[in-house]
């Protein structure tokens, strides 16, 4: 029986790294980065709807076990050529161009905190037309794809809005926090910084970076290589060999992921070292109409436009 990702015919098109330049990469980069400033966007959003989703992972899974050997053998070909330099370098020149534009030029965590809707409401702009077009690419759309669909919309939906768990300050349990929320950062729709919420560990591991708590910090990045060395190689297999099913199932956790950057929430900060910090927020309805609802609205017309306009440059090429 021919394995499912040998059948392009009724799959959305797969993304590649040869219609991307290096301005191109460069500038999803910078997309990518300014996604992981906002709280519950992630950088995997931003490249699951740049279509760069399956080339960043593998990008991910290229520093492998043969590339950290060949460090030590002095291997300087497999060193260069084995990882796609290619699109790494552009793409985390983009992201780190955006970190440093978005904490420090334009502070998004500060109008985050002035203008939370109008922000949020550009990105549920981005995210909800997105997702919508990802269905849409998808030729002889079936009743069982609706099914993998709402296969990653309800987990999702059931995630967003679990309560915190409480789990010990142990290195072991913060290892584990570590691996889980890197993974879960390599999803579209779910970030890292809110998976730390719902494991209570979010406050406690901010915290250890502003002071610089290496107890803390160390089993913590020891568990963000292990899930990132672990899941990227999970996610680039299911990809390369249910490449239609997996996608539909990240459109899903995408759509289910517009309950938690919902405009209009409910939102709590906190103090975090130096940093005021957002901690949990409950959607709500907006109960008043003024100017800034019609600029949330705006912005979130602005943020579909944007999708259906890259969306349409796409496919003219």
């Amino acid at each position: 029986m021919q394995s499912e990702n040998n059948s392009h015919e009724n799959s959305p098109q797969r993304p590649g790294t040869s219609n991307n330049s290096l301005f191109s990469l460069v500038l999803k980069g910078f997309c990518m980065g300014a996604a992981d400033v906002i709280p519950g966007v992630s950088g995997g959003t931003m490249a699951f709807i740049l279509g760069i989703y399956e080339d960043f992972i593998d990008a991910i899974k290229s520093f492998d076990r043969i590339w950290f050997l060949s460090i030590f053998k002095l291997d300087v070909s497999t060193v260069i050529n084995r990882p796609n330099f290619n699109f790494i370098l552009p793409l985390a020149t983009g992201i780190l161009l955006a970190l440093v534009f978005f904490t420090r030029v334009i502070p998004l965590p500060n109008l985050l905190q002035v203008y939370p809707e109008q922000v949020y409401g550009l990105f549920f702009g981005l995210i909800a037309g997105s997702s919508f077009i990802l269905i849409g690419k998808i030729k002889k759309l079936k009743i069982i794809d609706l099914v993998f669909v709402m296969t990653g919309v309800l987990p999702g939906f059931l995630l967003f809005n679990i309560g915190p768990i409480s789990l010990p300050d142990t290195s072991i349990y913060v290892f584990l926090s570590g691996c889980v929320a890197i993974s879960a950062m390599l999803l579209p729709g779910i970030s890292g910084s809110f998976i730390l919420l719902i494991l209570n560990k979010y406050t406690y591991i901010f915290n250890a970076i502003g002071y610089f708590n290496i107890s803390v910090l160390l089993p913590f990045a020891a568990g963000m290589l292990t899930g990132l060395v672990i899941f990227s190689r999970i996610l680039s297999w299911v990809l390369h060999r249910f490449y239609r099913n997996t996608t539909l199932i990240i459109t899903g956790i995408l759509i289910s992921s517009l309950w938690l950057i919902w405009p209009f929430q409910d939102r709590a900060y906190e103090t975090i070292g130096t940093k005021i910090k957002l901690v949990s927020s409950t959607p709500i309805i907006p109960y008043e109409i003024n100017s800034a609802l019609f600029l949330t609205i705006l912005l979130f017309f602005i943020g579909t436009s944007v999708v259906i306009i890259i969306h349409t440059i796409s496919r003219k090429k």
